[in-house]
């Protein structure tokens, strides 16, 4: 299969294609031109996760992000190495955050919480979530639930001793204080994400609400994948495999 007809396939899971924001941050940044047989998906876009496609066989790349612009040098080293070994790849980053199979969705199924509302708006997208429990449940049970999740450790800040009703989640980078703020203002008892630094913290205590911080990559990785179970459900004769990658950031925190 085409490249270009793989991109139709995940154009049509969406309904933002023509927003501007849609072409901006999502697309493909290297077509290899030739045919698709097996498709391998993760979070990033790295030299490691190029390696691990090439182990196994993979003709295109889907991943939630491009190889970011702050590492330099990277997104060329990437362009280089995928056009060495005749892969193509293709990227989407703030669609799949906002879609209802995406990033936040995907990870607040997987925890039975129900969306109340659609949050952290950016040009007309909607990054982040409020959700709710039927049922309110400790703060220490909600963290050994987004730990078998997850998969890994997190960490956690109790700065309020109520049950859990609401919970604020902006998967991957939510660590700005201005992420937090809505969150507060939604009257949320947790805040999830996947980034902070020292101010998220202090916001968190001095606003008193819980926060918990898992790593960023292990946050996203469920929408990336339901992207590609998506893309296997309509392209039957595409194989999908999961490229698996570190966590650097569950050992940094």
């Amino acid at each position: 299969m085409d490249v270009s007809h793989i991109v139709e396939k995940i154009n049509d899971l969406f309904n933002v294609t023509s927003k501007e924001i849609y072409s901006s941050e999502s697309g493909i940044t290297y077509n290899a031109d030739k045919k698709v047989k097996k498709l391998g998906y993760c979070v990033n876009l790295t030299l490691k996760t190029i390696e691990k496609a090439r182990i196994h066989g993979v003709d295109m790349m889907v991943t939630h992000h491009d190889a970011w612009d702050e590492i330099y040098g990277l997104k060329e080293a990437c362009i280089e190495k995928l056009a060495e070994y005749g892969i193509s790849h293709y990227y989407n980053h703030l669609p799949l955050d906002d879609c209802n199979f995406g990033t936040n969705d995907s990870l607040l199924k997987k925890l039975n919480l129900e969306i109340i509302k659609r949050t952290h708006e950016w040009e007309g997208l909607y990054f982040g979530r409020v959700a709710e429990y039927d049922e309110d449940i400790g703060f220490n049970e909600l963290v050994k639930n987004i730990e078998n999740v997850l998969k890994e450790p997190v960490k956690f800040y109790g700065f309020n001793d109520k049950k859990v009703k609401r919970v604020g989640l902006v998967c991957g980078n939510g660590g700005p204080t201005a992420c937090l703020k809505e969150a507060v203002e939604n009257k949320c008892d947790v805040y999830i994400t996947g980034e902070c630094d020292l101010s998220t913290i202090q916001y968190a205590e001095f606003k008193g609400i819980n926060l918990i911080i898992g790593s960023h990559t292990s946050q996203e990785i469920f929408g990336i994948q339901s992207l590609a179970l998506k893309l296997n459900e309509h392209i039957k004769e595409l194989e999908v495999v999961r490229l698996n990658e570190e966590h650097y950031e569950a050992n940094i925190k």
